[in-house]
Protein backbone atom coordinates (compact mmCIF):
# COMPACT_ATOMS: atom_id res chain seq x y z
CA UNK A 1 0.00 0.00 0.00
CA UNK A 2 1.21 3.61 -0.83
CA UNK A 3 2.30 5.91 2.28
CA UNK A 4 1.04 9.03 1.22
CA UNK A 5 4.47 9.92 0.78
CA UNK A 6 4.79 8.00 -2.21
CA UNK A 7 4.99 9.78 -5.75
CA UNK A 8 4.74 7.28 -9.11
CA UNK A 9 6.40 8.40 -11.84
CA UNK A 10 4.74 7.35 -15.35
CA UNK A 11 5.79 7.66 -19.02
CA UNK A 12 2.85 7.79 -21.01
CA UNK A 13 3.47 6.71 -24.85
CA UNK A 14 1.53 7.16 -28.01
CA UNK A 15 1.62 3.40 -29.60
CA UNK A 16 2.24 3.36 -33.52
CA UNK A 17 3.68 6.68 -34.14
CA UNK A 18 6.72 7.71 -35.23
CA UNK A 19 8.36 10.00 -33.54
CA UNK A 20 7.33 9.14 -30.54
CA UNK A 21 4.68 11.22 -28.57
CA UNK A 22 5.15 10.67 -24.82
CA UNK A 23 5.01 12.48 -21.63
CA UNK A 24 6.64 11.59 -18.43
CA UNK A 25 4.50 12.30 -15.18
CA UNK A 26 4.44 12.32 -11.66
CA UNK A 27 1.64 11.56 -9.71
CA UNK A 28 0.60 10.52 -6.08
CA UNK A 29 -1.85 7.60 -5.99
CA UNK A 30 -5.09 8.07 -7.34
CA UNK A 31 -7.96 6.08 -8.23
CA UNK A 32 -7.80 5.26 -12.35
CA UNK A 33 -10.52 7.43 -13.53
CA UNK A 34 -8.09 10.14 -11.46
CA UNK A 35 -5.19 8.70 -14.22
CA UNK A 36 -7.43 8.63 -17.11
CA UNK A 37 -8.03 12.68 -16.40
CA UNK A 38 -4.23 13.27 -16.09
CA UNK A 39 -3.42 11.76 -19.18
CA UNK A 40 -6.14 13.62 -21.51
CA UNK A 41 -4.36 16.95 -19.91
CA UNK A 42 -0.83 15.70 -20.82
CA UNK A 43 -1.24 14.49 -23.75
CA UNK A 44 -3.63 17.17 -25.04
CA UNK A 45 -7.34 15.15 -25.18
CA UNK A 46 -10.44 16.75 -25.22
CA UNK A 47 -12.22 13.95 -23.11
CA UNK A 48 -15.18 13.03 -25.80
CA UNK A 49 -14.29 9.31 -26.03
CA UNK A 50 -14.44 5.89 -24.36
CA UNK A 51 -11.72 4.97 -22.57
CA UNK A 52 -9.83 1.80 -21.01
CA UNK A 53 -7.01 0.29 -19.10
CA UNK A 54 -5.79 -3.08 -19.35
CA UNK A 55 -3.87 -4.06 -16.69
CA UNK A 56 -3.06 -7.69 -16.16
CA UNK A 57 -5.29 -8.68 -18.48
CA UNK A 58 -8.27 -7.33 -17.06
CA UNK A 59 -9.94 -4.05 -18.44
CA UNK A 60 -11.29 -1.04 -16.26
CA UNK A 61 -13.08 1.93 -18.23
CA UNK A 62 -15.91 4.36 -19.15
CA UNK A 63 -18.34 1.39 -19.23
CA UNK A 64 -21.34 3.82 -18.82
CA UNK A 65 -24.11 0.89 -19.48
CA UNK A 66 -22.30 -1.89 -18.00
CA UNK A 67 -22.15 -3.46 -21.73
CA UNK A 68 -18.54 -3.91 -22.27
CA UNK A 69 -17.71 -5.90 -18.75
CA UNK A 70 -15.46 -3.54 -17.17
CA UNK A 71 -14.07 -3.23 -14.18
CA UNK A 72 -14.88 0.22 -12.26
CA UNK A 73 -12.20 2.26 -12.60
CA UNK A 74 -12.93 4.37 -9.65
CA UNK A 75 -12.37 1.33 -7.36
CA UNK A 76 -8.66 1.11 -8.23
CA UNK A 77 -5.87 2.38 -7.23
CA UNK A 78 -2.52 3.12 -8.77
CA UNK A 79 -0.71 1.52 -5.52
CA UNK A 80 -2.87 -1.64 -5.82
CA UNK A 81 -1.61 -1.82 -9.58
CA UNK A 82 2.10 -0.84 -8.08
CA UNK A 83 1.78 -3.33 -5.19
CA UNK A 84 0.65 -6.61 -7.35
CA UNK A 85 3.94 -5.71 -9.25
CA UNK A 86 2.47 -4.49 -12.49
CA UNK A 87 5.37 -2.13 -14.25
CA UNK A 88 3.67 -1.62 -17.77
CA UNK A 89 0.05 -1.33 -18.97
CA UNK A 90 -2.11 -0.03 -21.35
CA UNK A 91 -4.71 3.41 -21.88
CA UNK A 92 -7.21 3.27 -24.96
CA UNK A 93 -8.96 6.48 -25.37
CA UNK A 94 -11.36 6.77 -28.21
CA UNK A 95 -12.66 3.21 -29.10
CA UNK A 96 -13.12 4.47 -33.05
CA UNK A 97 -9.65 6.01 -33.73
CA UNK A 98 -8.20 3.35 -30.93
CA UNK A 99 -5.20 5.50 -29.58
CA UNK A 100 -3.07 2.66 -27.50
CA UNK A 101 -0.83 4.24 -24.81
CA UNK A 102 1.84 2.49 -23.31
CA UNK A 103 1.86 3.56 -19.59
CA UNK A 104 5.30 2.28 -17.79
CA UNK A 105 5.49 2.69 -13.83
CA UNK A 106 9.55 4.10 -13.67
CA UNK A 107 9.91 4.76 -10.42
CA UNK A 108 8.19 5.18 -6.96
CA UNK A 109 9.48 8.33 -5.42
CA UNK A 110 9.39 10.37 -2.29
CA UNK A 111 7.10 13.56 -2.08
CA UNK A 112 9.31 16.67 -1.98
CA UNK A 113 7.36 19.19 0.16
CA UNK A 114 8.73 22.01 -2.19
CA UNK A 115 6.71 20.46 -5.25
CA UNK A 116 2.53 20.42 -6.31
CA UNK A 117 1.69 17.08 -7.61
CA UNK A 118 0.58 15.72 -10.29
CA UNK A 119 3.14 17.75 -12.83
CA UNK A 120 4.53 16.63 -16.01
CA UNK A 121 8.48 16.75 -16.17
CA UNK A 122 8.88 15.98 -19.49
CA UNK A 123 7.65 15.16 -23.01
CA UNK A 124 8.07 14.85 -26.79
CA UNK A 125 5.79 16.19 -29.83
CA UNK A 126 1.78 17.56 -29.85
CA UNK A 127 -0.78 15.13 -29.69
CA UNK A 128 -2.83 14.08 -32.96
CA UNK A 129 -6.35 15.77 -33.08
CA UNK A 130 -9.31 14.36 -31.79
CA UNK A 131 -11.20 12.72 -34.44
CA UNK A 132 -8.31 12.50 -36.65
CA UNK A 133 -8.59 9.09 -38.08
CA UNK A 134 -6.24 7.30 -35.33
CA UNK A 135 -2.80 5.95 -35.87
CA UNK A 136 -3.46 5.35 -39.72
CA UNK A 137 -5.20 8.25 -39.99
CA UNK A 138 -2.87 11.00 -38.52
CA UNK A 139 -0.19 10.36 -41.14
CA UNK A 140 -2.51 11.14 -43.84
CA UNK A 141 -3.84 14.25 -41.67
CA UNK A 142 0.01 15.34 -41.46
CA UNK A 143 0.60 15.51 -45.07
CA UNK A 144 -2.48 17.11 -45.84
CA UNK A 145 -1.65 20.01 -43.68
CA UNK A 146 2.20 20.30 -44.59
CA UNK A 147 1.14 20.00 -48.55
CA UNK A 148 -0.30 23.36 -49.82
CA UNK A 149 -1.12 21.31 -53.05
CA UNK A 150 -2.69 18.25 -51.31
CA UNK A 151 -6.37 18.42 -52.40
CA UNK A 152 -7.68 18.71 -48.29
CA UNK A 153 -4.80 21.30 -47.76
CA UNK A 154 -7.38 23.79 -47.01
CA UNK A 155 -10.42 21.79 -45.50
CA UNK A 156 -7.63 20.57 -42.72
CA UNK A 157 -6.19 23.28 -41.73
CA UNK A 158 -9.79 24.89 -41.52
CA UNK A 159 -10.96 21.71 -39.48
CA UNK A 160 -7.54 22.38 -37.38
CA UNK A 161 -8.18 26.11 -36.75
CA UNK A 162 -5.71 27.39 -39.07
CA UNK A 163 -2.44 25.66 -37.91
CA UNK A 164 -1.02 22.64 -36.31
CA UNK A 165 3.01 21.80 -35.54
CA UNK A 166 3.36 18.25 -34.93
CA UNK A 167 6.44 18.96 -33.28
CA UNK A 168 5.52 21.40 -30.72
CA UNK A 169 5.25 20.59 -27.03
CA UNK A 170 4.10 23.30 -24.25
CA UNK A 171 4.87 21.30 -21.02
CA UNK A 172 4.32 24.93 -19.47
CA UNK A 173 0.65 25.10 -20.47
CA UNK A 174 0.45 21.30 -19.48
CA UNK A 175 1.59 21.84 -15.85
CA UNK A 176 -0.64 24.78 -15.46
CA UNK A 177 -3.97 22.46 -16.99
CA UNK A 178 -2.96 19.85 -14.06
CA UNK A 179 -2.67 22.33 -11.50
CA UNK A 180 -6.76 22.57 -11.72
CA UNK A 181 -6.55 18.71 -10.99
CA UNK A 182 -5.21 19.35 -7.58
Amino acid sequence: MAKPSTIYQLKIALKDIEPEIWRRVQIKDCSLTELHQLIQVCMGWDNYHLWSFKIAGEDYGDDPDGEMGMSNPRKTKLSAIADQGVKKFSYVYDFGDNWVHEIKIEKVLETDPKVKYPRCVEGARACPPEDCGGPWGYPNFLEAIGNPDHAEHKDMLEWIGGKFDPEAFDLKGVNQELAALR
